[in-house]
């Protein structure tokens, strides 16, 4: 017989499809072009490429050329699709990466020449985006590297520059005087490349205004209803839903200590429920400070998250066991929980593990 699943993950396609929209039409014209890295933020590439594609999403944005492959093999009937790779060209990933129709994103000189060396060996132009630093200080190529790119005779033949991006550091904090600085830079650098369509904004960046959208975006959180000032917003929907049914009820007494060591002793009689999920699901273990889950149409406090065991308070809450419990959706609001677990939304989808069990719902 198989075990029964003592959590599941529920991923909404019809919800990210709605963030989709509303991400369309705040970019107001610009391409809007998902980011799917980390097989869709721990999602599953897939199901959400498939519905991102049936919604109208034509170009696509991942981090390594695994993960290119992967969502290229996803969407293998829609040959349209054009896939970025941030990556740019890593040890001698150039066969790899034409083979399967990825773009690849140049971010450095030695990765130009790489890419240079493959198109005149393939006697054909090779369509690739470059990557500009304009004061992240990662991926990139410096203003002055681009300045030099674009002024010597060689160095970009061979290769169809057909977007030119950049990625702003402070976008979720819109009165941050390092975003007009970045857009200050990626104005000059972009005018270098009057051919080439230009994207600056990822989820962020496209609520700061028109100025900040170009060409196209690059929405990859928001996607999955993390807000762009990382707190909840009512304009977008929870994706994933993780609940855990209820193990245990217990009434502790003053003084009672709960989980490991004696960080969380209860000071007044308290009423909880032991729940079958834990950090080995993905619940980030210190969430337990402030972090709350969802049962009986209120927010319960987190006391104590261990690996596979969580316990809540539950007050004179209705409770029985198996009863299930939201830790994360529309009510435990994914940005409330990273908060609480002072990270970002983007690692609290990311660490969602494979243990639950996962449905789908809004299948394209």
């Amino acid at each position: 017989m198989a075990e029964p699943a003592v959590a599941r993950l529920t991923i909404d396609l019809d919800a990210l499809a709605h963030n989709y929209a509303v991400l369309c039409k705040q970019a107001a014209g610009a391409q809007v072009a998902p980011v799917l890295k980390s097989d869709g933020y721990g999602l599953g590439v897939g199901p959400l490429a498939r519905r991102l594609w049936a919604e109208g999403a034509r170009s696509f944005f991942v981090a390594r050329l695994t993960e290119g492959e992967a969502l290229r093999s996803a969407l293998s009937p829609q040959q349209g699709a054009r896939i970025y790779v941030l990556d740019g060209l890593v040890d001698g990933a150039e066969e790899r990466m034409d083979a399967a129709g990825l773009t690849p994103v140049l971010c450095n000189l030695s990765q130009i020449s790489a890419a240079g060396t493959h198109a005149a060996r393939t006697r054909r132009p090779w369509p690739v985006a470059l990557n500009i630093d304009t004061g992240m200080s990662r991926q990139g190529l410096t203003p002055d590297e681009a300045r030099a790119v674009v002024l010597s005779d060689n160095r970009l033949q061979g290769l169809d520059v057909g977007l030119v991006i950049s990625h702003l550091g402070s976008a979720a904090e819109p009165e941050n005087p390092r975003n007009s600085r970045q857009l200050s830079e990626f104005l000059e650098i972009r005018s270098l490349f009057p051919q080439a369509q230009a994207s600056l904004a990822a989820s962020a960046g496209i609520f700061l205004g028109e100025d900040y959208r170009f060409d196209l975006v690059r929405p990859g959180i928001s996607l999955f209803g993390g807000g762009p000032l990382a707190r909840p917003d009512d304009r977008l929907r929870a994706v994933a839903t993780l609940s855990a049914p209820i193990l245990d009820i217990r009434n502790l007494k003053p003084g009672d200590v709960v989980g490991y060591g004696e960080s969380v002793r209860v000071e007044a009689p308290t009423r909880v429920a032991v729940v079958a999920a834990g950090y080995s699901d993905g619940v980030i273990r210190a969430a337990r400070s402030g972090g709350q889950a969802w049962f009986a149409g209120a927010a319960r406090n987190l006391l104590v998250v261990n690996m596979d065991l969580l316990v809540i308070e539950i007050g004179d809450a209705s409770a029985m066991i198996g009863a299930p419990v939201e830790l994360l959706g529309s009510n435990a609001q994914l940005d409330n929980l990273a908060t609480a677990a002072d990270t970002v939304a983007h690692e609290v989808l990311v660490r969602l593990s494979r243990r639950a069990e996962r449905i789908y719902v809004g299948e394209a």
